[in-house]
Formats: C-alpha cells, structure tokens, sequence
C-alpha cells in the first residue's frame, strides 16, 4: 500500500473514531516554510482549495499548532474570532476544531485537523486526545518511513478529497431501492457529496427543478444557474463545516419560490424541495432567521472592510473606515477606539459619542473597571441594557446609549484596547452576532496597531529631522535670506532633505543643501551627520571642492548603502562672487532684476558616500547687487511623466525676483504649485539676496 492510501486510511479512521465530520492532514514543504494540504475528509472542494496552502508565518491555526508544536482546542466561533479573526472572516460558521502537530523526532513535520459541530463536547476528552496523539504518531511514522526508503510524500498541486464516494458504495439494486421509497414521497429529496455533486435525486425534486437533463454527477449550481447565488452557496457550506441544519428560498426561472432544507451527515448533505416558502421542516423545526448579521451582506461587507482598512493610515482613518461599514450593518450609533496609558483612559478616535461622554471617560483617573479590566483581560462583553452594565459595572458611564458591545483589541495574543459599540436602544445579542463583531475587532485591532506604528514612527522620525534642521537661520549684514521646508504628503515616509547657512567671518556665508537617499528614519539621522560634517569642514578655510570631498571620505565609511546628493555654496559678499561645488546636485539658479533667469552650470561630481576618492570641482560665479540665488531640492520641481530638464525650465519660468520683492513672498510662490498636489517628496528651498555695499 502506497504512503499516501496510508494516509487516507488514518485520517477517515480518525475521524470515524473522534466522531468528527471533517478532517485533514497538511504536510510540511521541504523548505518548511509553507504547509501543504495532503488530504482531506468531508470537507467542500472549494475550501479544501482555498486553504490548500497556508504559510507557517501566518497567524493561522493549524500555522501556530505546527510552528509552536503544540495542540490548540477552539471551542466555537466566538473564541475563533477572539485569537484569529481573519480566519473568522472567512469560516463564518459555528464549529469546534483541534490541531495537532505531526512530529518525527523533534521536527514538526506537519499538522492533524478535526472538526465537530458546536457543542459535541467543551474540549476533547483525554481518551479523545490519546486516540488523536496515536493517529499523530502513526501518520509520522508514515512519513518517516517514506523519507527513508527514498519516496517522501510530496502534496500534490490540490489535496485528495475524501468523500462518500471513497467510503461508501451502494449497489444498483440498493441504489433503486432508496430512489423508489423517496419517489413516493410528495414533496423532492436529492442527496449532494461534501463537494456539492448530485448523487441521488427523487423524481419530484426532478419536477420541482425543471427536469435538467444529466442531472447525477453535477453540482446544482452549475447544473442550475439559478442556484448559483453565492448566498444559496453560504448555506449549503454553513451546514457542511457546522453541521446544522440550514435553509434558504430561491425563485425558479419561471418565477416560482422554491424552499430547500439542507440536512448535513457524515458523507454528504440530503436536500429536502418544496414549493413556495415553507417555513418549518417535517419535523417542525422552524427554519432559521436569514435577516440578521452575519448574513451574507455582512460577511461581505466584512471583507470588504478587510480590504479597505488595508489603506488606512491614522487611528481616525480607522475608526473612519471601519465606522462607514459597521454602524450601518449592525446598525450601530457610535463607535470608539480606546486604549489606556499612564492608568488612564485614552480615546484614540470616536464616531458618534458626545463630547461629554468623551471628556468624563478620558478625565477618570484611575480608569473605570469596564474598560481597564476588559482591556487586562482581552474578553468581549455584551450587555443588552443600561441595567445589565450597571449590575456588572456600577460605575459605568451611560451617556446618551442604551446598549453596548466592549470588543477587544488584540496584536499578537496581547490586548492593547477596546473597541466600544453603542445602541441608542435595548439590543439582544445573538450568539452569530457576538462572535460577528468580535472578529470583526480582531481586523480592527490588526489596522489600529499598525496605524500607532505608523503614527509613533512617523512622530519620531520627524521630530528628529526637524531637531536637526536650523530652526533660525544667523543673520549676516548684507545677505537677505528665506528658507522653506515642505514635508511629504502625509502617509508618506519621512526624507532627508536639509539646508544650512554658516556665517563664516562678516563678508563670507557658505550655504548648503542637499538630500539623503530614502525616506526614514536612518535618511534622517544621516542628513544631520552630512550637516555637521560640512559645517565642520566649512570652518576650517576649505575650498567647496575640498569641503565636499572630505564629507565624501567620512560618508564612504558610515552608510555604503546610502548616497547623498549636496550643493555647496561660498557666498563672497564683499566681491559680491559665489564658488560652488556640486556632488550630483540639482544645479542652482540665478535671478538678476532686470535680466533672464539662469541656471548656473556647474561640473556635479559623485554623490557622497560612492566613492571615497571622489573629487569635486569648484565653479566661481559673479553675484551681482541684489541678485537672488535659488538653491533647491528635486521634490521643489519633480512631476512624474515630466524630463527633469522640462521641470527646470518650468521653475526658471516662475522664478523671477524682483530688487524690492520680498523673499518670504517670493520662496511661498515657487513652494505652493507643489503642496498644492500629492507629493512623493519633501522639499527644500533656500533664497539668498546679495544687498552688500
């Protein structure tokens, strides 16, 4: 027998003796990064193939049970919202699952799953969890002795479905037999396998359905395209995974209702057709309510919501995004983010609350207990009234609501906050909807962490570029100075560009400026370390040139991955000339009233940091009377789609100073066309006005 027929053996054995309904084995792949699904038993093909592969890295359940090498029992849906809301999202159904490790030695070398429908016990017995660790050990030994005699099992592209058609046969004349009794029946049956094909179909359901030919071998929503509504879909898995019964009423092309009651059993699903709405079963059972969350919109609006805060940048971008979705499906009237710090409350972002509510939550000093301990703890809390809180929370505040949903926020299994749902009435919560919201948190949680990342990060890295940048500029008699610094749009990466004026004795200022390649942190703290290197080697008497190639030599050994471009200017007022050195910078421009704007050509040399011999030739130009000197970084003119040369002449065109014109005013016309659009850069922008006499 093959290794992969002995796999199939121990998986419907185990779940035959576990009394589980669905099950399946992953295996690891060989760089161990990736867990491949080998086989699997009752379980619906479009599942199976959407979690055929999953990466040991992803906060998944079977990922954490093979990574960790331990057992995880989730005992409902609430709980699987709780630790892994993704997965929530996806599976919207109530069942109960364990995960085990496959191990041989020390080394997992993949993973065990079973399933079982809600309530069929609290957590698995330990005879249960003996018989599941001997299935484990076998299935390892399986792969062990596989891997030693040269043919390890590899999983296929999709895994092995294992379904009735692998454990059960019927002969023809049973087969007649059971077709015959259902025929005498008033109202259709027909019997479905666990990936949806028609297996059985009584000859009323064959009228009530239009009578397609072929029927038998096909899925009804291919065979149908009337069934093929992704809700119809919703029910038929909901009662595979859940193993319940589940209903829904569809209209036939002739217009017709049609009720159809799903059935689930070990190897498949027995529908039961009758005409019109029917709403109880043979047995009386009322069918269940199809208007409530999470119905399909819910669940689609949900991973729409997934989606979306993807994008979200800001913690109000959050609450923003998540409110838009939220409060009109659960129909909710206000929503909160709050964390605590320093023992005190701390309202991220709200919708919907009053000010007053805001001030007394976050005014509370200690925090009250219906947030500080729900946050501790990491648990959901529901409660359907204002006597309900106030019972279990007397101190609670009421504000203008009347029901509440205190959802936890959870990074990684630790809680940092709560999300709070508020109803301006009474509101029971369903179970569904518990376990809805909850995993709904959980996206939320995963958005807001990031966006306090992006937040505390961003805050860092700009009070450090702004620390390092000259808050004043020195003035010097005879030179008329303006400088502006335009960060990027906000959501993007802080960046490098710097400027500086270094008054060196009463008639000679060197300027500079330049920009760190990157946008973060490191671009930041490296602009400040070109700064005082130059301005170290400005105060020693040095040319430009030399100036640049000295920052060149010390850059070349601290960041080899990062380059720098960087103009620098000695400004000569008293013979009213400026020699420049240029280390691939953008060259400068020169505006004398009365004449064309120019652009100083100068010889670039190497960025800094490439080279270490790197040399940089100086360039002297006249600087007439009143005449302005434009430096500027390439955010100040970059459009994409446009040359850079056609950038250049755009801003020489604009840029046309005046003897009486104020540089302030000036500087503010060349920076607002680009802060009037979406900029991928920062910009720096330094004015020089030679007035010396």
């Amino acid at each position: 027998m093959s290794s992969s027929s002995q796999l199939d053996e121990l998986l419907i054995a185990a779940v035959t003796e576990a009394g589980a309904h669905i099950g399946g084995i992953y295996l690891l792949d060989e760089d161990g990064e990736v867990l491949r699904l080998e086989n699997a038993f009752g379980m619906p093909a479009p599942l199976a193939h959407a979690w055929a592969q999953i990466r040991t890295k992803d906060p998944l359940p079977i990922a954490d049970a093979v990574r960790e090498q331990r057992l995880l029992w989730i005992g409902g849906r609430e709980q699987l919202a709780r630790d892994y809301p993704g997965t929530a999202v996806a599976l919207p159904y109530h069942f109960s699952c364990v995960l085990i490790p496959v191990c041989v030695g020390n080394s997992a070398w993949g993973g065990f799953m079973l399933m079982w429908p809600v309530g069929h016990f609290s957590e698995p017995p330990a005879r249960q969890l003996d018989a599941l660790g001997k299935y484990c050990a076998q299935i390892g030994e399986v792969l062990r002795c596989a891997a030693e005699n040269g043919q390890p099992v590899r999983p296929a592209h999709r895994p092995r479905l294992l379904t009735s058609s692998s454990t059960i046969a019927l002969d023809s004349h049973a087969h007649m037999v059971a077709l015959e009794a259902l025929n005498r029946l008033p109202e259709g049956y027909c019997s479905l396998d666990v990936e949806g094909r028609v297996a059985l179909i009584s000859a009323p359901a064959a009228d009530l359905l239009g009578n397609p030919p072929d029927l038998v071998g096909q899925r009804l929503c291919d065979a149908l395209p009337w069934l093929s509504d992704p809700a119809y879909e919703d029910r038929y898995r909901a009662a595979v995974v859940s193993r319940r019964v589940t209903h829904f009423v569809a209209r036939d092309p002739d217009g017709r209702h049609l009720s159809f009651w799903l059935y689930p059993g070990l190897t498949g699903i027995t529908i039961r057709i009758a005409p019109g709405t029917v709403t109880r079963d043979p047995a009386g059972r009322l069918a269940p309510p199809e208007n409530q969350p999470p119905g399909m919109i819910a669940v689609h609006e949900t991973l729409h919501l997934a989606t979306t805060l993807a994008r979200a940048v800001t913690a109000q971008d959050v609450v923003d995004l998540a409110a838009d979705f939220v409060m009109p499906v659960y129909d909710v009237q206000a929503l909160a983010l709050i964390t605590v710090e320093g023992g005190r409350l701390l309202v991220s972002a709200t919708r919907g609350f009053s000010k007053a509510v805001i001030d007394d939550l976050e005014y509370q000093h200690p925090a009250p207990p219906v947030s500080s301990e729900l946050i501790r703890t990491g648990t959901a809390a529901f409660f359907s009234d204002w006597d309900e809180l106030r019972r279990a929370y007397p101190d609670a505040i009421r504000g203008d609501m009347r029901a509440w949903a205190f959802l936890p926020l959870i990074t990684s299994g630790r809680p940092f906050g709560i999300c709070v749902l508020a109803y301006d009435r009474p509101h029971a919560f369903s179970t569904e909807e518990r376990a809805s919201l909850t995993a709904l948190a959980g996206l939320i949680a995963q958005a807001f962490e990031r966006a306090r990342l992006y937040d505390a990060k961003h805050s860092l890295a700009t009070c450090l570029q702004s620390n390092l940048l000259p808050h004043t500029l020195p003035s010097v008699p005879g030179l008329e100075v303006a400088a502006r610094y335009v960060p990027a749009t906000p959501g993007m990466d802080i960046g490098g560009d710097f400027y500086d004026l270094i008054r060196l004795d009463d008639s000679l200022v060197a300027a500079v400026i330049g920009d760190v390649q990157g946008h973060d942190m490191s671009a930041a703290a490296l602009m400040g370390q070109v700064r005082t290197a130059v301005r170290a080697h400005a105060a020693a008497d040095a040319r430009p040139g030399e100036v640049l190639a000295h920052t060149n030599q010390l850059l070349s050994g601290l960041a080899r991955d990062r380059f720098t471009s960087c103009l620098y200017v000695l400004l000569n007022l008293r013979r009213h000339t400026a020699c420049l050195a240029s280390a691939g910078h953008l060259p400068p421009m020169l505006g004398v009233p009365g004449e064309p704007t120019r652009v100083i050509e100068t010889t670039p040399g190497l960025l800094l940091g490439i080279e270490p011999t790197a040399e940089y030739v100086t360039t002297t130009v006249p600087l007439p009377p009143d005449s302005v000197l434009a430096l500027y970084t390439d955010g100040l003119i970059e459009v994409p789609g446009v040359q850079l040369d056609e950038s250049i002449g755009r801003l020489t065109r604009r840029f046309a100073p005046t003897p009486d014109g104020p540089l302030p005013e000036l500087a503010d016309s060349l920076i607002e066309p680009a802060v009037l659009d979406k900029r991928m850069d920062d910009i720096a922008l330094l004015l020089l006005r030679d007035t010396y006499c």
